[in-house]
């Protein structure tokens, strides 16, 4: 629930200025609301993370320790996982938007992007970014970086432990157990990593612009299809759909 809302949160900031953009060739939006959207953007992206991270424990305790997975992961875990997940996305994206609002911006007040992001907002500045940029990526590197090893690291031993099981049928409900997150994981920090991984002078900005589509808009739409696949009544319809067939074919 808590990874559809900042899907929901981050298609209500991005999409309405996107489609607006697109439909007059551009739009003119305050400095204050450009700052405003990059730190609600910046939020729900570090949220995600964050709660992704925490999705990879739950999977890594329901597989590799199944007899103790009620008690370790309890309903107060939980909450106390959620809470930290919105503490540290909160703590972090302040100090990063802090660090780009407090810049001197000049006559060059034109974005050539569809929303504000960091380093598009950063190139407006007409003062010197190099101490920003240093503060920005000491932040946001170890906090992405830091989720994602943490996951991978939880893959790694969640695989060993399916390798342990004998018959294909456990092993078959032991991926099921996860490949929905690991899907939503490759996708979003796949993207991630694209575009702000990748150094952005060896990229053309139309590049740029489709990663950044990818997950700001495509992303936050197909995350929820994809946990949805595991439901048994979409599993039914569709089902129902392909040896049926179309209702009008």
């Amino acid at each position: 629930q808590q990874l559809s809302f900042s899907d929901l949160l981050q298609s209500e900031v991005i999409v309405p200025v996107m489609l607006k953009t697109v439909m007059n060739e551009g739009t003119k939006i305050p400095l204050i609301g450009c700052i405003v959207q990059l730190y609600f953007f910046g939020a729900t992206e570090a949220l995600q993370s964050f709660l992704l991270t925490a999705m990879s424990y739950d999977r890594y305790l329901a597989i590799c320790n199944p007899l103790r997975y009620s008690s370790l992961m309890s309903h107060r875990v939980c909450v106390k996982l959620i809470a930290m997940s919105w503490l540290l996305a909160l703590s972090v994206t302040s100090v990063v938007v802090i660090a780009a609002a407090t810049q001197e911006f000049c006559n060059q007040n034109t974005i050539n992007h569809f929303f504000c992001d960091l380093f598009p907002l950063l190139e407006l500045s007409c003062s010197d970014t190099s101490l920003a940029r240093i503060l920005i990526m000491t932040i946001t590197v170890p906090a992405v970086l830091l989720p994602f090893m943490f996951i991978i690291g939880s893959y790694i031993c969640i695989a060993h432990e399916i390798l342990k099981i004998v018959s294909s049928i456990g092993r078959q409900k032991a991926f099921s157990t996860c490949s929905s997150h690991l899907a939503v994981v490759s996708i979003f920090y796949g993207t991630l990593i694209g575009i702000y991984v990748v150094p952005t002078r060896n990229q053309s900005q139309t590049i740029s612009k489709l990663l950044s589509l990818l997950y700001t808009v495509v992303t936050p739409f197909i995350n929820p299809m994809i946990y949805s696949l595991k439901s048994a009544d979409m599993k039914n319809a569709i089902k129902n759909i392909i040896q049926g067939g179309l209702p009008w074919s």
